[in-house]
């Protein structure tokens, strides 16, 4: 048995006053802290990978559980805003065949993917709505998901 620790990036800059390409938007002074709030939530889990969408908020997201952990962050387009949740879905179970992994991506691709789960006939503990820097544990077994736990965002 794995789990997956999925993670919707912190607070990020407004996507509206945002003038760069929208893949550099970074996190706000809050999205820091909370950044901080979910490395000190999993800094005591085995976990074996971190792995990321390439875009900066979801990086940025995962770094301070990467510097705690002493971990790289690998990235991928599959956990890419607009990539999709069976594509992302297929990664996230062959990537806990390594052992507890956390992964960070964005709200579209974390609604699908728990879509996916619950569509698979899991029972999903939490709200399918995510609020940014809240996660989604995930427990696979024998390559299959058969649990989902929500957990909230850090306070304010």
């Amino acid at each position: 048995m794995s789990a997956v620790h999925l993670i919707r990036h912190a607070k990020a800059k407004n996507r509206l006053t945002w003038e760069e390409p929208d893949q550099l938007r970074p996190l706000t002074k809050r999205g820091r802290r909370e950044a901080e709030a979910i490395a000190t939530r999993l800094a005591e889990e085995p976990l074996a990978r971190l792995v990321s969408s390439p875009f900066v908020r979801c990086l940025e997201t995962l770094e301070p559980l990467a510097v705690e952990l002493e971990l790289p962050i690998e990235t991928t387009d599959l956990l890419a805003e607009g990539a999709g949740g069976e594509r992302a879905t297929e990664l996230l179970l062959s990537l806990a065949v390594a052992g507890p992994i956390a992964c960070c991506t964005h709200g579209d691709v974390l609604l699908e993917v728990v879509d996916v789960v619950a569509g698979s006939g899991v029972t999903l503990d939490g709200p399918r709505a995510s609020p940014v820097a809240s996660t989604w544990v995930l427990t696979v077994e024998a390559g299959q998901f058969v649990g989902a736990r929500f957990v909230d965002q850090p306070p304010r």
